[in-house]
């Protein structure tokens, strides 16, 4: 992928991973279009960084996707670079009670809004001469977590659906991509310092460097052992990562 003279769309560019993908990009001469729900950190991000647009959008709604997707798309014709970002975090109990209205709402987010974001764009990316799409997973999609368990699965639901796009968009001009981020000391759950998260800066120079030849996945060298684990063998690391994380838990607010 090419790292200049872009006009990117990303979702959940208001903080954390999306907004520090959207100003890597910014710097560079991209035209970067950020979505986000809340106007307060859109408007903070455009002030920060003169030139980046904002439009608002709840990814859960499957109506407003379509609406927002037509008016960048009529706003800015040269749209080649659409980044699903949003996502949402939250704890659960695999082996308890359900929360079934935030398993809907996680869903919604992690799963289809990436689906329904494509969806909406595709077309569109098509038609450019050169096009990227790009689904941020998680090395939870590979080695689940499983104090986030439904998290985890979303993860990796949206794994598998980007080899099924980048099959299917093979002989297209659109190129997919998938970055699947360790623990990164982000607000997704918690900004803490913990000396177990990579810190921000690092994760992005490092995704920034890995883009130009990537053609399939972004990993940044401390996931890797991650996505190496799936196979047959897997399950012997997966409780060892979740027995640690057991002994040592995330920090919560």
């Amino acid at each position: 992928m090419k790292l200049t003279k872009n006009t990117i769309f990303i979702t959940g560019g208001t903080s954390g991973i999306g907004r520090a993908l959207a100003e890597a990009f910014h710097q560079r001469g991209n035209k970067v279009i950020v979505a986000g729900r809340r106007r307060a950190l859109l408007d903070e991000i455009a002030a920060a960084n003169p030139g980046i647009d904002t439009v608002e959008l709840d990814i859960g709604d499957a109506v407003q996707i379509k609406r927002v997707a037509q008016q960048v798309i009529a706003k800015y014709p040269a749209l080649n670079v659409v980044i699903n970002n949003a996502g949402i975090m939250p704890f659960d109990d695999a082996g308890g009670a359900l929360d079934d209205e935030q398993a809907v709402r996680l869903i919604d987010t992690n799963l289809l809004g990436t689906v329904r974001t494509s969806a909406a764009f595709i077309e569109h990316l098509k038609l450019q001469p050169e096009a990227t799409l790009i689904n941020n997973s998680s090395v939870l999609a590979y080695v689940p977590l499983a104090a986030t368990a439904l998290y985890s699965a979303t993860k990796a639901a949206v794994h598998s659906y980007t080899m099924s796009q980048r099959f299917v968009l093979r002989n297209t001009s659109v190129r997919v991509l998938e970055i699947a981020p360790p623990w990164v000391d982000t607000d997704l759950i918690h900004k803490s310092g913990d000396p177990r998260a990579m810190p921000l800066d690092a994760f992005i120079a490092e995704i920034m460097q890995k883009l130009p030849e990537a053609s399939t996945e972004v990993l940044v060298d401390s996931a890797k052992p991650f996505r190496d684990n799936a196979g047959p063998n897997e399950h012997a690391f997966v409780d060892q990562f979740n027995q640690l994380v057991t002994d040592n838990p995330i920090p919560v607010a």
